[in-house]
């Protein structure tokens, strides 16, 4: 069970409702009016709560759990305990993941603005939005309805922020277009200057970055992520794309949409992504690369060249995947003949 000091629990709901919240459908139609309090892991689950399996790994603990009902697929059903109430869902972990959004909704915005937070009058801040203690919004901002800004985060001149946008604590936010129900996690910094140096005897010479950051709809950016503005082009981020904490994007860099990128990716300028890419944590990339459609990168990957759409690399630098442990089987071998073993 969740903290109840940090987290609102709703519900109770029934099986039916949730099969109808998550898509699931219920193995036993007349299990639907059974009661569920929470959600809970495998492990720790009750008769009372519902779980899920979406891994192999965990069949065992699935056969051995308590819980009251779980997400499963169809061809695990066999593997239930006695008494347990299965919801079949394609997709065992997205169905669970939207019960436990309704358990869980996110909290309302509360429309205030703190006595200490400093709007200047040319910007327009909707009166439902909640402003929090210290908070700078600079000349010519425009913020959408229901937008909530965290304590100490700043919003620089001229910024537009869409309807439902939550920006959390320590943010600064600037030359920036941001659309619709974004999410900036504690110490984003967006619109900074690129890193552009002209290179020279006596020292570099800095470039103007004369771009801005365009940011889609329902893009989550994680903790402590940077994204510099573009340099005479923009950094653009597509609509629903999810980013981690320490990510690091440069300037002139475009993502698709529905990218996922994990933590501690570092991606130089002017590299171009297609539509839902998926990349590992700590993957650098080189500046002005194309990354195809659906492209997969593995994690601890260097990507020197360009990646095919919907290929599936990793390795330094990529490789297709196969090929990657291929590589690492080969070196396992001969370590072991060098070593005698």
């Amino acid at each position: 069970m969740a903290d109840p000091r940090f987290f609102h629990r709703a519900g109770p709901f029934t099986l039916e409702a949730l099969a109808a919240i998550s898509g699931a459908q219920l193995a036993d139609p007349s299990s639907g009016a059974r009661i569920v309090d929470d959600v809970a892991p495998l492990e720790t689950a009750g008769p009372n709560e519902v779980t899920f399996l979406a891994n192999l790994k965990y069949v065992e603990a699935f056969a051995a759990s308590r819980a009251g009902a779980a997400f499963a697929a169809a061809r695990f059903a066999s593997r239930a305990p006695t008494g347990m109430a299965l919801l079949i869902a394609a997709d065992p972990y997205k169905s669970f993941a939207l019960a436990a959004e309704a358990f869980y909704p996110t909290p309302p915005v509360i429309p205030r603005r703190a006595p200490s937070a400093i709007i200047d009058p040319s910007a327009s801040v909707p009166d439902d939005c909640e402003i929090a203690a210290n908070v700078v919004i600079e000349g010519g901002a425009r913020l959408g309805r229901r937008c909530q800004i965290g304590a100490n985060s700043a919003i620089g001149a001229n910024v537009e922020i869409g309807d439902d946008c939550r920006i959390a604590a320590n943010v600064t936010v600037s030359h920036c277009l941001m659309g619709a129900r974004v999410v900036l996690h504690p110490g984003v910094r967006i619109g900074q200057p690129g890193f552009g140096f002209a290179p020279d005897r006596t020292g570099p010479v800095t470039v103007p970055q004369l771009g801005r950051v365009i940011i889609g709809d329902d893009v989550d950016i994680g903790a402590n992520t940077a994204i510099d503005r573009g340099s005479a082009h923009d950094t653009v981020i597509g609509e629903g794309t999810k980013i981690d904490n320490l990510v690091q994007i440069g300037h002139n860099v475009v993502l698709g949409r529905g990218c996922i990128l994990a933590g501690q990716v570092g991606i130089a300028g002017s590299t171009r992504f297609g539509d839902f890419v998926m990349v590992g944590g700590q993957v650098g990339f080189t500046g002005h690369l194309r990354v195809g459609d659906g492209a997969r990168i593995a994690a601890i990957s260097g990507v020197f060249r360009d990646v095919e759409a919907g290929a599936t690399v990793g390795g330094i630098p990529v490789v297709p995947l196969t090929t990657w442990m291929r590589q690492i089987a080969i070196l396992q071998r001969l370590a072991r003949k060098k070593d005698g073993s």
